[in-house]
């Protein structure tokens, strides 16, 4: 989720270039030196050439996890929405990155900000063994087929997690256990009858003032069970003042702000202790001091958070998981699992001594026809048919575009196509393709000038910093729309500039005309470069290929950060790739086609002819 001057043609050893690359390179493709460890998307964890004991603790580390989300069925839209919005956060955390090299001998040492991005499935709990029975397959074996197809569904949106906990995992079991162990030990545990009316699909009693009619539950529409069950509870009333004291001391803990005052009015309305097992679910981790009832699946599925910061196949305890990384700098959810995070998981927190997130960021839903998506009312849009049929830049580019981040969206297929065409394939993709284009017939695709002579103090290049600055801003306060919005502004300008100074008329005057012609190419094309790195967090692939056209390598890409935004990176001399557009138009056609294709390949069917949807 992460520049390197010396890629760009600052002053830079040889090894500090380096060591830049294996630092940041592509899991797929790097060949890790032993003094590096790096996660998933090359993200420098630490530098193991350093024997100082406070080496990991000298690191800022920035946790963030979206929602573990549930198996019952597989991955809908909403909760891709959330991951493509985490990991375009992760991306761009990881592209603020501070390299410190101390000395550039093998004994140097480096400092960086480790991002771990956290995500997984929730496989315990009543539901999920409905789920199984109903799909002929045992609880476990439902559970890993659904479990893959989330990390299936990841692969094909570009999305590049750290860590995928599974809450069926071992190390996962005994990190609940432990943590079950430290809330008794704090008194904050007892046994006691319940009677209420519960949601299956929730896993959650309901307050009956919460409930529409005839007993349904307000957001899967379906009536509540009448139940009766012994259970163990949490003393959750205890620690109502600390949450509002929490709440007052730090607002920001609940964003974005309207969320804060619906937690705080469940607060004042007085927090009911709550139900942590369940006698009548055998599929879950027992209790364990009672292994006649299982661990409620909110009280497990919560703490994977934290057990998700162990090590694969690190049988470890709950303090060192702690240690690994906790507290989790942002928490990613969906508004129907607010009070859960806000409320149950603070105070599960500190009953077991241990610190709360520093954020939790509660987002809208995706509608349908105006209705929330969701598996149990089956009016879900499958993500993975989008992808298939519009490629997995232009799925992420239109959600976080589209919908403003916090607030509810709405999909529409007719402003998809118009939005990725339009934005893109048309202002992006076209202003690099004829660009390059002219270069190549009046220049041998070689630049003549730097970029900052090329701009020579114009204002062009200062009203671009200024934009970059400010999608900066956009990123670090998760207004991913508006940052969205202004790179797109980098690239209108780009387009007007092109237009005004008409390089190709230039060209044909010759003499001065044809210095300035070429100068105002390598604007452009500096344009282009910053665009890239401006929108890598949301377009991952797109901008990778905006970078390549540029002249640079894969490698190159991968170790980019966001001071590489900075105007100046090209350099007289640099050799730019053969002009070939970097995101085709969709065409409605095409999307006819493709609709009929996946239908068929569905049906078994054979299908439809066609040139292809999207070049990638």
């Amino acid at each position: 989720m992460a520049a390197g001057r010396a890629f760009l043609g600052a002053p830079c050893s040889s090894l500090a270039a380096g060591a830049r690359r294996l630092a940041f390179a592509s899991p797929r493709k790097r060949g890790l030196a032993p003094a590096l460890r790096c996660g998933v998307r090359g993200r420098c964890v630490a530098s193991a050439s350093s024997s100082s004991p406070d080496a990991a603790s000298a690191q800022e580390r920035y946790v963030l996890t979206t929602p573990l989300y549930y198996v019952n069925a597989p991955p809908h839209m909403g909760s891709a929405y959330t991951t493509i919005a985490a990991d375009a956060i992760a991306r761009f955390q990881a592209s603020l990155l501070l390299v410190l090299l101390q000395s550039l001998c093998f004994g140097s040492r480096l400092l960086a900000k480790k991002v771990i991005f956290i995500t997984g499935t929730d496989e315990h709990g009543e539901k999920i063994a409905t789920s199984a029975e109903a799909s002929g397959r045992n609880p476990k074996e439902h559970c890993d087929a659904i479990s893959s197809s989330y990390k299936m569904l990841w692969a094909d949106l570009d999305i590049e997690y750290d860590k995928f906990i599974r809450t069926t995992d071992h190390k996962h079991e005994a990190v609940v256990n432990e943590f079950y162990s430290r809330v008794l030990n704090s008194g904050d545990i007892y046994r006691a009858d319940y009677e209420g009316l519960y949601c299956v699909n929730c896993e959650e009693y309901k307050d009956e003032k919460e409930l529409v009619e005839n007993n349904c539950c307000p957001v899967h529409l379906k009536p509540c069970i009448a139940r009766k069950e012994d259970n163990y509870f949490f003393a959750l009333s205890k620690y109502q003042h600390k949450l509002e004291e929490l709440l007052t001391r730090n607002p920001d803990f609940i964003r974005p702000s309207h969320r804060l005052n619906e937690v705080q009015g469940w607060i004042k309305s007085g927090l009911r202790d709550f139900s942590i097992s369940r006698a009548s679910v055998e599929w879950g981790i027992p209790v364990p001091n009672d292994t006649k009832q299982t661990i409620y699946v909110w009280f497990d599925a919560l703490l994977g958070y934290i057990s998700a910061l162990l090590d694969d196949g690190e049988q470890g305890s709950l303090q060192q998981a702690v240690d690994h990384g906790w507290p989790a700098s942002l928490h990613l959810i969906g508004k129907d699992i607010l009070r859960f995070h806000a409320v149950y998981w603070p105070a599960m927190l500190m009953s077991a001594g241990i610190s709360v997130p520093n954020a939790v960021f509660g987002h809208g839903f995706l509608t349908k026809d105006g209705m929330k998506m969701g598996k149990s009312l089956g009016n879900t849009l499958e993500p993975k048919d989008l992808v298939e049929r519009f490629g997995a830049d232009a799925v992420r580019y239109f959600f976080l575009r589209e919908v403003e981040f916090g607030n509810d969206g709405d999909y529409s297929e007719e402003r998809f196509i118009n939005i990725v065409n339009a934005h893109l394939a048309n202002t992006i993709g076209n202003l690099l393709n004829r660009t390059l284009g002219l270069l190549k017939k009046n220049c041998k695709s070689t630049l003549v000038f730097d970029s900052i002579a090329a701009s020579d103090g114009g204002s062009f290049s200062e009203n671009v910093e200024n934009l970059v600055n400010k999608a900066k801003h956009h990123y670090e306060n998760l207004l991913l729309s508006s940052a969205c919005e202004t790179v797109l502004e980098i690239g209108n300008l780009g387009n007007l500039y092109i237009d005004e100074q008409a390089p190709w008329s230039c060209f044909k005057k010759g003499g001065e005309s044809t210095e300035k012609a070429a100068k105002d190419l390598v604007i452009i094309l500096e344009t282009m470069r910053i665009i890239a790195i401006a929108l890598s967090p949301i377009t991952p692939s797109l901008s990778l290929r905006i970078y390549t056209q540029l002249g640079f390598t894969e490698d190159q890409f991968r170790a980019l950060r966001w001071e590489d935004t900075k105007w100046g990176g090209l350099k007289a001399g640099h050799v730019m790739m053969e002009p070939k557009p970097v995101f085709a138009r969709i065409e409605t056609e095409m999307v006819d086609v493709a609709q009929a294709n996946l239908k068929a390949a569905k049906g078994g069917k054979k299908k439809a002819h066609s040139k292809g949807l999207v070049e990638a």
